[in-house]
């Protein structure tokens, strides 16, 4: 997965929006004003973080270990840092980011999920 590639995916779901709110090298994805997705621009290989459940976190930690990491500057409870560095697949990383973008939608009001489009 290559950063256009990543980007693509984001924003073919419902409601996302893509923008620079922590500087031009972190392009950020929200879903109703929410992050889902975050990643630097200058990584190489690809690396984005995501949110995660706990659980399921740690357990993708321990069976990835040069993959899922700990979010990098984020709750480590919540999130990880996925490193697409060829290990994971292209479907592993593309339900890393559904797992993500489910949590943050799933967690927001009716009333904003009724305004996305």
């Amino acid at each position: 997965m290559n950063i256009e590639e990543l980007r693509t995916y984001c924003l073919s779901k419902r409601g996302v929006t893509e923008g620079f709110p922590f500087g031009p090298d972190t392009l950020v994805f929200k879903v109703g004003e929410k992050v889902f997705l975050l990643t630097g621009l200058d990584a190489q290989p690809l690396s984005f973080n995501v949110k995660c459940d706990p659980e399921r976190a740690i357990e993708l930690r321990e069976q990835y270990p040069s993959s899922v990491l700990p979010g990098y500057h984020m709750n480590k409870k919540h999130w990880n840092t996925v490193q697409a560095n060829g290990e994971l697949s292209f479907k592993q990383l593309t339900e890393l980011i559904d797992h993500s973008y489910e949590l943050v939608y799933n967690s927001l009001p009716q009333r904003i999920k009724e305004t996305l489009s």
